[in-house]
């Protein structure tokens, strides 16, 4: 079967595609249909893995596509936001770091020892479902005046700028570790 068409891929890559409308919906100032959409975008995230052990239609290419669409999505939120004045810049900053970080290590462990495998790590993981909920709770905001809503706002973007930089070691350490481990074929990193 066509790696491409399998419905855990096809979800992944609807979530791509579910991005430039997100955009332009923040933009607009349309924060119930962007919240919305952002909600349909993390159903799909739940979804593609979930089909993909019960299908057992795991691919190599839905390995790398899910953190790649996970991380488009998540970028380009935290830049439209911010551009919006609805996420301090210096939380955008730190994600973006980290992020340019793990790449610039990847490619360096790929050009030294050929490493291709880059395993998310508990951090990374959890990392990315607080980014998630900040971005779900910056939304919602918008739509709530709601105390609570924006106490967990306040905690989730806090609690991204730790995430980002406790995930961020944890890479650079757990990076530092298989430059002298021998070579496997491998993931991604979340």
């Amino acid at each position: 079967m066509n790696p491409i068409r399998t419905a855990p891929n096809l979800l992944t890559l609807l979530r791509i595609c579910l991005a430039p409308f997100l955009v332009a919906t923040i933009l607009d100032e349309h924060y119930a249909v962007s919240f919305g959409l952002f909600v349909a975008a993390g159903l799909t995230d739940a979804l593609d893995g979930t089909l993909a052990r019960l299908l057992k239609q795991r691919s190599q290419l839905g390995q790398y596509l899910d953190p790649v669409a996970d991380k488009l999505l998540l970028s380009t939120l935290f830049l439209v936001l911010t551009h919006m004045g609805l996420i301090p810049a210096r939380v955008t900053v730190m994600v973006f770091g980290r992020d340019v970080g793990i790449l610039v290590v990847a490619a360096i462990l790929y050009a030294a020892v050929g490493r291709r495998e880059f395993e998310p790590s508990i951090f990374g993981k959890v990392n990315t479902a607080i980014q998630i909920a900040a971005v779900a709770a910056v939304l919602l905001h918008q739509l709530t005046a709601v105390l609570w809503v924006a106490e967990i706002r306040l905690l989730a973007l806090n609690a991204t700028m730790v995430l980002t930089v406790v995930s961020g070691l944890h890479y650079a350490w757990t990076a530092s570790r298989r430059i002298t481990a021998p070579a496997a074929s491998g993931s991604s990193v979340r």
